[in-house]
Formats: structure tokens, sequence, C-alpha cells
């Protein structure tokens, strides 16, 4: 049995299904029993105003949200645009497809996940 520190609720887990760090976060979370809403990003993608309220409550940088090694990232040349891109011109731009977009992505009421890294999830989730 696994005891939490606290009790998650309204946990969202933004996810591609066929997304091998994604299948490993789903597992890790059920694992844990830890209760969350799942989210299919390509069939709902996060909206531009969703991920910016997810990225001030994360503290990381923008660049963070971006699926940096997807091939639509590359495909746009997306490293040498976005250091000329506003906040707002890459929030608008990660909204138009799901697959710009870093997974699985974890919100809770208070914090932002991004990526699966174990340790950072046991922080939060457990």
């Amino acid at each position: 049995m696994v005891v939490k520190k606290y009790e998650i609720t309204n946990l969202l887990f933004v996810q591609y299904p066929k997304c091998s760090t994604c299948r490993k976060a789903k597992k890790w979370l059920d694992e844990h029993d830890i209760n969350y809403e799942s989210r299919h990003i390509i069939e709902e993608n996060p909206q531009a105003d969703e991920l910016k309220k997810w990225w001030e409550t994360s503290d990381l940088p923008i660049k963070r949200f971006f699926n940096t090694s997807g091939k639509k990232y590359r495909e746009l040349k997306l490293k040498d645009k976005l250091p000329d891109m506003s906040d707002d011109e890459q929030f608008d731009l990660l909204a138009t497809d799901g697959m710009l977009v870093k997974r699985p992505i974890v919100v809770g009421d208070d914090f932002v996940l991004v990526g699966f890294k174990v340790k950072e999830w046991e922080e939060k989730l457990l």
C-alpha cells in the first residue's frame, strides 16, 4: 500500500497513448494508485490560455513545453525561430498541434510536471 503525503484532487494527465514515455508514466500513476483524468493530447490539444496558465504554475521556461525531439519541431525549424517569438506567439503555436507539446504533462491544483522524471513525480505525487 502506498501512503501519500497528501491527497491530490483534480489531477490531469495529458498524454499521447502511442508515446512510450507516456505509457510508462501512466503505468507509474496506476501502480501508485493515483487518480487522474486522462486527456489525449491530439484529440484535445491544450489551448493557448491553458498552456500559459500551466507555464505560469510550473516556473519552467516556455521551451520546456515544446517537444524538441519531435518531427514537427524539426520540420518547422523551431530551434531557430523560438528565440524571436513572443511568449504569446509560442503559446499560440503550441495550441495548433498536440505533437508540438512535450508530454506527458501532469497538472495538479498548484503544480505542473512536464515530461516523465520519476524523482520529480515522486516528490510531487507521493
